[in-house]
Formats: structure tokens, C-alpha cells, sequence
């Protein structure tokens, strides 16, 4: 009976897209940044971190570099990936709310938030894991709003140039970008950043900007999203 009811709720429930691998946490990639500081290879700050050379590599590359804005640790208003595993192991022991409550230090009405609304559903029941609740919530941290490249046909503009690798000079005569061999990548799904590498990568734009103008200053994710699909969907609204 109870596998005929699941089959029916897979038929009647659309289906569901696999987060894939669990993102690695932001004090990892810091804690890569801080050895990069140091003069270390990528490959040998991904030995220190414990992460694999291919994602230290991939990680290099899409910045250029240059250490990310975004790659702090969230402020203590917010669950961490920690306090999420803590919360799984207390629920895994038939622990309540406020007794979960106690022991992580927060208040009861944070925990049964969490609970509620970070759970996996996969199974058709409320299952807390850990990578799963840090998944949604940084899913849910995505506010839509119009984009400064949407809002500022200059900036637009600017960031396009250096992402084409594509400058003109002070008087107009542009200045094509440098030339590098081919490239295929270690992994599919990221031989887009080839384009990166033939040209300026956001976090090198980002910085740039602020000694070029004052005026712009956009930071280095508002950069990043100039290739990709949401900004085209902001400039239809």
C-alpha cells in the first residue's frame, strides 16, 4: 500500500531538478583566498584546503585571479553550514525544538523556521539534511531586482567591452584583446569560461571601475550576471 501511494505522488508531482553536488562552503573558498595571498599555486592551496586542483583551478580561472567580493562568511543573523549539520544530528536523535534550541543557541522560533522551510521533500515527508537546507537557503537568498547593467546603459557598455576583450582607447580606436591558444577544459560544463580567459574576468572589471570612474562601482556578482540569461529577462520587464 505504501508503495503504491508513493508511485501515485511521483505521477501527479512534476519532476523535481537533483541540486547536484553540495556547494562548497564560503569559509573553504576564503580559506583557498588566504592561501593564494600566501604566494601558493592553486593546486597547492587546494591541497592545504582540501579541496580537489580541478575546482582550485576552476575557482582561479573564473576570478582571474583576484580574490572574490562575495567570498565571506555570513554574518552570525544566519545559519551556518555548522549550526545546519548540528540541527540534522539533534533532529536524527528525536530531539524538539526548543530542546534543539538550547543546544545550537538560537531561539526556538529560528529552529522551527528552519525545519519547515529548509527540509527535503524528495521522499514525500519532511527529511532535514544539512547540505539540502543550506542549498534552499542560499536559493532563497536570490532576490530579483533590476540590474545595475540593466539601469546604467553605460556601465552596460563598459563591462561588455573588457568582457569581449574589446578596449578602445582614449580616442576611440579599439584594442583588440590578447590572444591565447585554444582551450577545452577539464570539465564540460565549464568550457564557457574559455571567454574569461581571453578577456577580463568580473573581479578584474570590478576593480577596475573603481580607478576609472567613481561613479561606477558595481561589485563583482552584478558583473558576473552580465552573461547570463536573468539579466536579458530583466531588460524585457
Amino acid at each position: 500500500m505504501v508503495r503504491r501511494q508513493q508511485a501515485a505522488d511521483r505521477a501527479v508531482r512534476p519532476k523535481l531538478r537533483s541540486p547536484g553536488h553540495p556547494k562548497y562552503q564560503r569559509h573553504v573558498e576564503a580559506a583557498f583566498w588566504t592561501e593564494i595571498a600566501k604566494g601558493l599555486l592553486p593546486e597547492e592551496a587546494a591541497v592545504v584546503v582540501g579541496v580537489a586542483p580541478a575546482v582550485a583551478t576552476r575557482w582561479y580561472r573564473q576570478c582571474g585571479g583576484m580574490r572574490p567580493f562575495d567570498s565571506k562568511p555570513p554574518s552570525g543573523r544566519y545559519l551556518s553550514f555548522s549550526e545546519r549539520e548540528e540541527i540534522a544530528l539533534l533532529r536524527a536523535q528525536g530531539k524538539g525544538v526548543r530542546e534543539i534550541a538550547r543546544d545550537v543557541g538560537r531561539h526556538p522560533g529560528t529552529i522551527s523556521r528552519e525545519l519547515r522551510r529548509n527540509a527535503a521533500t524528495r521522499s514525500g515527508k519532511l527529511d532535514y539534511r544539512a547540505s539540502v537546507a543550506q542549498w534552499k537557503a542560499d536559493m532563497a537568498a536570490r532576490r530579483p531586482k533590476t540590474a545595475k547593467l540593466v539601469a546604467k546603459p553605460g556601465l552596460h557598455a563598459y563591462v561588455q567591452e573588457r568582457l569581449s576583450g574589446q578596449i578602445a582607447t582614449s580616442g576611440g580606436t579599439p584594442i583588440t584583446g590578447p590572444m591565447t591558444g585554444s582551450w577545452t577544459g577539464r570539465n564540460k560544463p565549464h568550457r564557457k569560461d574559455r571567454a574569461w580567459v581571453q578577456a577580463w574576468s568580473p573581479e578584474q572589471i570590478a576593480n577596475r571601475i573603481r580607478l576609472d570612474s567613481r561613479m561606477m562601482n558595481p561589485c563583482a556578482s552584478v558583473t558576473r550576471r552580465s552573461t547570463r540569461p536573468s539579466t536579458s529577462r530583466a531588460a524585457g520587464r
